[in-house]
């Protein structure tokens, strides 16, 4: 509960930071377009761990699943449908939704695999999932990790890998998976927009884009 108190209790200091940081936000928004699909507002789409509704009211995704109340009305404002819950008890049926967008709220699930696990059962066979993460072994992951730099949310976060996410996404069945990167910089020192690139390792977000099979393997 720790993580929902901070958010509740801090949203719209959360929410601020966006606008604070604006080419570090409009970057990460560029990189995880990368890998969206064309005309979003068209398909059955999701974002678990919606928060203030940035991301999904900036890419065409109209639902989202939110556990923070103050979160969750600040996303309304943003005309953002959104349902009070938790990623790893998702109240939809099976097979519902073409894409499912998580940006860095994976690092605060409580248990990862279920939350995975779940956004695998709620996709239609073929269906996307698109997530965004603040990888923890890039350098500025590296500086988020020192103890002195821990934030009012970072200190509640489980920071991931790369390489660890990308062994999750295939243990549960995921495949066609793709990865690009941006924030090379602390957003602070990011004036500009900057272009994502291809693979990991530099950037501080990275974006990953994966599919459910259209066929369950052994089938």
């Amino acid at each position: 509960m720790g993580a929902w108190e901070s958010f509740d209790r801090y949203a719209e200091e959360y929410d601020a930071w966006y606008e604070k940081y604006k080419p570090a936000y409009e970057s990460e928004l560029l990189a995880l377009r990368a890998f969206l699909p064309e005309n979003p507002e068209k398909l059955k789409a999701l974002e678990v761990g919606a928060g203030t509704g940035r991301f999904a009211s900036a890419l065409g995704v109209g639902l989202g699943l939110e556990p923070s109340r103050a979160m969750a009305m600040l996303a309304k404002q943003r005309r953002l449908e959104v349902v009070l819950g938790v990623a790893e008890f998702l109240p939809f049926k099976r097979e519902y939704f073409d894409l499912v967008l998580i940006v860095t709220a994976l690092s605060f699930f409580e248990n990862l695999s279920k939350a995975l696990r779940e956004v695998f059962r709620v996709l239609k066979p073929g269906g996307q999932i698109l997530t965004g993460i603040l990888d923890r072994n890039s350098p500025q992951g590296c500086y988020l990790k020192s103890e002195n730099k821990k934030g009012r949310f970072s200190s509640e976060a489980n920071f991931l890998s790369t390489v660890k996410l990308s062994t999750y996404l295939l243990e549960i069945g995921f495949e066609n998976l793709e990865v690009c990167q941006t924030l090379f910089r602390q957003p602070e020192k990011i004036e500009n927009v900057e272009l994502p690139e291809e693979g990991h390792g530099k950037g501080n977000f990275v974006v990953f884009s994966a599919r459910k099979p259209l066929q369950e393997h052994g089938n």
